[in-house]
């Protein structure tokens, strides 16, 4: 972990585009805190991805060094924004999973899957812009999970060539890691079962996009409109993949500079004229042991 540098806007800026763009809604304080939270995930991230070697060992020893050592830098942020290290330690054990040959079996396991990586940074994030209501963590982990499912389907060929699939395998039927990777060709049959299965993560992603719109409710005033726009921004990629329709997209999508404009615009605009009690919270998920630490 020597090589651990945390800083506020690179990492973000290089590889968190649509928070970095979000970002500059938020108030300074809390964008330089997001942008170091952003940079201690990525840094992890980083480290689970970055080819085929198991790091199970080094991310192991990391949970015990941030848990244990006080000096250790991510012990000492965590502290400093009043985040539960047991939270960053669920982060963790997301990251350790991937480091198998991954296959989820079912929604539930997707759900809990998207809660250790990214419901956690979402939870994290709460404390980063002050959030004190505690019924705000729910949502707060909902929006995380919610963006979770969006780079699910957006990554879907890229995970496959890691040798991930992190869509339910009840959900494609006869398709394995051959297919997804396009080491073998896929038929118009298979397009439409791994197409379907794309729409029908979007479809889960906007529903907790709405818990997480809920929980506008809860986060103070000043930071409340940049996660509006953080949210919706993400969104987008969502929309955007729908209008390929039954096509098995083999490349990432993104986001160019006037769609997130026009995004960033139409939120400003709901922001301020639909009142955020338009919004409802359903329960989607069963509650988590670490939930309201």
């Amino acid at each position: 972990m020597k090589d651990l540098k945390i800083n506020s806007y690179e990492d973000l800026k290089k590889e968190g585009k649509s928070f970095y763009w979000a970002s500059f809604f938020l108030p300074k304080k809390s964008r330089i805190k997001a942008g170091n939270l952003y940079s201690i995930c990525r840094y992890f991230d980083n480290i689970a991805d970055k080819d085929n070697k198991d790091r199970s060992t080094f991310l192991i020893e990391s949970k015990d060094k941030i848990c244990n050592d006080k000096k250790n830098p991510v012990n000492i942020f965590l502290k400093q924004n009043n985040i539960n290290k047991f939270i960053f330690s669920d982060l963790l054990d997301g990251l350790i999973i991937d480091q198998k040959k991954i296959t989820i079996k079912n929604t539930e396991e997707l759900i809990k899957y998207s809660y250790h990586v990214a419901g956690t940074v979402g939870l994290m994030m709460s404390k980063i812009i002050e959030v004190k209501n505690k019924k705000s963590s729910s949502c707060a982990i909902d929006l995380g999970i919610a963006m979770q499912l969006t780079n699910i389907a957006r990554d879907v060929y890229e995970d496959a060539q890691l040798k991930r699939i992190y869509i339910p395998i009840e959900w494609i039927p006869g398709i394995d890691l051959s297919i997804l990777s396009g080491k073998n060709k896929t038929n118009l049959e298979q397009e439409k079962i791994i197409s379907e299965a794309v729409l029908k993560l979007i479809d889960l992603s906007d529903k907790f996009y709405q818990n997480g719109f809920f929980g506008l409710n809860y986060i103070p005033l000043k930071t409340r409109l940049g996660i509006f726009i953080a949210a919706n921004v993400y969104k987008g990629i969502g929309v955007k993949i729908k209008k390929y329709k039954k096509k098995y997209l083999k490349k990432r999508i993104y986001l160019t500079s006037s769609e997130k404009i026009l995004i960033t615009l139409k939120s400003i605009f709901i922001f301020f004229f639909i009142p955020i009690k338009h919004y409802k919270y359903v329960k989607l998920r069963d509650l988590l042991p670490n939930e309201n630490i």
